[in-house]
């Protein structure tokens, strides 16, 4: 059991060899809590933005979305939406904003816990954070093209809009609507996050694995000097 939990963690830093070399032990360190930081700060911000252009709204239509609500024109973009089939907003990605500010929490703290991991399975540990951004434009890119491919039938304009996929990222639109859409601040953050974790994991490996690699050959060495122990 000891050598099971002794390869999870890693092995541990020699005073002397901390002494020789403070900036490589400590830059996967820093850098790891620096990405922590970075995402749980980004729940306070937006994540995304869009704007609907349109004859009757000459100042446009604003909508954003943070990991676990919408705020902006919701009330009237969904009138709009009423008109061609589509469904209110806030009725997508409900179990996501549920359980968002929980789940970079537990991201928080999982990156935290790397910073103790001198093992490849700190980079298991940091992975869900790394993904995070990009899996949440995947899942509202999912939502969209939901919403927008399955339109009430029985709508006033319904015979007027064909199913369409709303663009996530730029610029699109149907009809006479035009929609511009960008990622805000908190995506920003959280892909910031992603890309420091990455670099953070370059300097894990260069100051772990040599230590991986002498703990090794020492055990080598030991079974080779007292074979009866194996």
């Amino acid at each position: 059991m000891a050598g099971v939990f002794e390869r999870f963690m890693g092995p541990r830093i020699p005073a002397d060899e901390l002494r020789l070399h403070p900036v490589r032990y400590a830059a996967p360190t820093v850098l790891l809590s620096i990405a922590r930081v970075l995402l749980l700060v980004s729940i306070f911000f937006p994540y995304w933005h869009m704007e609907l252009v349109a004859p009757q709204y000459p100042n446009g239509l604003y909508l954003t979305a943070y990991v676990n609500h919408l705020s902006g024109d919701v009330k009237e973009i969904d009138g709009l939406n009423h008109y061609i089939g589509m469904r209110p907003l806030d009725q997508a990605a409900q179990f996501e904003k549920e359980m968002s500010i929980w789940a970079v929490v537990a991201m928080f703290l999982l990156v935290e816990g790397a910073m103790f991991i001198h093992s490849r399975w700190a980079v298991l540990l940091a992975l869900p954070a790394v993904l995070f951004p990009a899996g949440f434009l995947v899942d509202l890119q999912y939502w969209m093209h939901t919403f927008g491919q399955n339109l009430d039938p029985e709508a006033p304009l319904s015979s007027s809009v064909k199913p369409f996929t709303p663009t996530v990222l730029g610029e699109g639109g149907i009809g006479q609507f035009k929609t511009i859409a960008d990622m805000g601040v908190g995506l920003y953050l959280a892909f910031g996050c992603s890309v420091v974790t990455v670099v953070a994991f370059y300097f894990h490996r260069r100051a772990y694995r040599p230590l991986f690699r002498r703990l090794i050959e020492d055990r080598r060495g030991t079974k080779e000097t007292h074979p009866a122990a194996s």
